[in-house]
């Protein structure tokens, strides 16, 4: 059964009488064909218009739908003989990051993504996407791995961010994000990265430093969640639409500010409810990027990416 967003109520209503009037149909000889164009046509339109302007807090809940693609589900689209790597050789495997080795479009690459969950059991399996520092220490290794043997490394962003916890603190949560962006920082392989639903705070950007930083035309990319920034501001979440507004975390802000290289567009309607031609979408992306990234000088690779974060914020630059 289909989920829908409380702005998308209009357009459940009419997706309800189509269904409403295919049971008819079916039940007995009543040829209700053209009755279900004509409502299938206001659907299209009211869909059309409805995500033409979204407003950024309704574009957060766009890029949480449960039901959008996730990492997992774009590597059974875009991977073949993908072989999960596990552990950081230190304390655990975490599996809010699903990582490993596969061939994309006939190249071998490392493969990074952050993993929610679809329901409520692989949630708690995945711990909501949320990494601990020892899934930035397993992403560090395969990162290292993947520089040894000269593999492009893809990374795959939705995470609320880093996991908050007493035992990831104690643990060295701080130090293990800031080392991960150092060593995406120094690789001397192409790495891409696709902010692919929500790219949260230091959780993101930890695996996101990337040669070209990919954005789905309605994920959200933050320092901070709104619900969080309106507490601290406003004192209170229900600021949030306020907070999201201000924050300029949508893509086509962050593709303005430089912040991303590419905005990829969805189709209308979101992601989630043509998750195929999203993953396909996000597959031809990737290719032009990591196509125009192969063959490059290793050193020249790592230079030009520290530069472009360097550079960016500054005036005329980025």
């Amino acid at each position: 059964m289909r989920t829908f967003l409380d702005f998308e109520k209009p357009i459940a209503e009419l997706e309800g009488k189509i269904e409403e009037l295919r049971h008819l149909s079916d039940a007995g000889d009543l040829n209700i064909a053209e009755e279900v164009a004509r409502l299938q046509g206001k659907v299209d339109k009211l869909l059309h218009s409805t995500y033409e302007r979204l407003t950024p807090a309704q574009q957060v809940l766009v890029a949480r739908h449960p039901a959008r693609p996730q990492s997992s589900d774009y590597i059974a689209g875009l991977i073949e003989d993908f072989t999960p790597l596990a552990g950081d050789r230190a304390f655990a495997e975490d599996r809010a990051i699903l990582a490993g080795l596969g061939r994309f479009r006939g190249h071998s690459v490392m493969v990074i993504g952050n993993e929610k969950g679809h329901d409520t059991e692989s949630r708690m399996h995945h711990n909501f996407g949320m990494a601990r520092p020892e899934g930035y220490r397993k992403a560090q290794r395969l990162m290292a791995l993947a520089e040894r043997f000269r593999l492009p490394v893809l990374t795959l962003i939705d995470t609320a961010g880093a996991y908050p916890g007493i035992g990831a603190e104690e643990r060295g949560q701080a130090q293990a994000i800031a080392r991960s962006i150092e060593v995406c920082l120094g690789l001397r392989v192409p790495i891409v990265s696709v902010v692919i639903g929500e790219g949260g705070s230091g959780g993101a950007i930890a695996i996101a430093a990337a040669d070209r930083v990919l954005m789905l035309e309605h994920a959200v990319y933050s320092v901070i969640s709104p619900e969080g920034c309106a507490s601290i501001l406003w004192r209170s979440a229900q600021q949030s639409a306020e907070a999201a507004q201000a924050l300029r975390l949508t893509a086509a802000d962050l593709r303005q500010l430089g912040a991303i290289d590419e905005l990829i567009a969805e189709p209308v309607g979101g992601a989630h409810r043509y998750p195929e031609r999203t993953v396909a979408a996000v597959g031809d992306a990737v290719e032009r990027a990591l196509g125009a990234l192969r063959g490059r000088d290793g050193d020249a690779l790592r230079r030009q990416r520290r530069d472009k974060f360097l550079h960016m914020g500054r005036p005329g630059l980025g």
